[in-house]
């Protein structure tokens, strides 16, 4: 309770907290899964892996590829990010981890300097579809900032508009995107 109270202001708290609840509960999964969360937010990502491949595991849970992928990309591993995003625990997510699973592969094909392949790994029709769920802002945020890194910045800039149009809890940065982008001489 303690870690998920401090998680997001101080991740080396929360992250010696699960470590200590861990010790006490090594067999428990959701132990392991908040120790693999705040060594995630703690930048601990081989730790991050362990725990959270522990935890499912444990406790059987197909949820979390995102982070697990995420932690493969921070250390230098973007293949075995996008196999996880190809396996097939990934069919069986619910639409916003599945939401996550796809940004985390877009950022491992940027990794690869597949720019195109990135874009085009955020495409589906849920982009497109009307609504105000933060994952959707998320992914239209994703969208537009590899359209942006692909050289398309008349793109990227509609783009970031939808993803601020649909952003009504402020996930992300996408109205002040838009902005810097709509300075641009070459962006209308």
């Amino acid at each position: 309770m303690m870690a998920a109270h401090v998680l997001e202001e101080d991740p080396q708290l929360a992250l010696a907290h699960t470590r200590f609840a861990r010790s006490k509960a090594s067999r428990v999964a959701a132990v392991r899964e908040a120790a693999g969360l705040a060594a995630y937010f703690a930048g601990e990502w081989s730790e991050a892996l362990a725990e959270l491949r522990t935890a499912r595991r444990l406790g059987g849970d197909p949820g979390r590829l995102a982070v697990l992928a995420d932690c493969e990309r921070a250390l230098g591993r973007p293949e075995r990010a996008l196999e996880i995003a190809r396996s097939p625990e990934a069919d069986q997510l619910d639409v916003d981890e599945a939401v996550e699973l796809r940004i985390v592969a877009a950022g491992a094909r940027r990794d690869l300097g597949q720019f195109d392949a990135a874009v085009v790994a955020l495409q589906g029709p849920d982009l497109d579809t009307p609504g105000e769920e933060p994952w959707r802002a998320r992914l239209r945020y994703a969208y537009a900032d590899n359209l942006l890194a692909a050289g398309r910045q008349q793109d990227a800039f509609r783009w970031f508009l939808a993803a601020a149009e649909s952003d009504v809890e402020g996930v992300t940065d996408a109205a002040e995107r838009a902005v810097e982008l709509s300075e641009q001489p070459d962006v209308e």
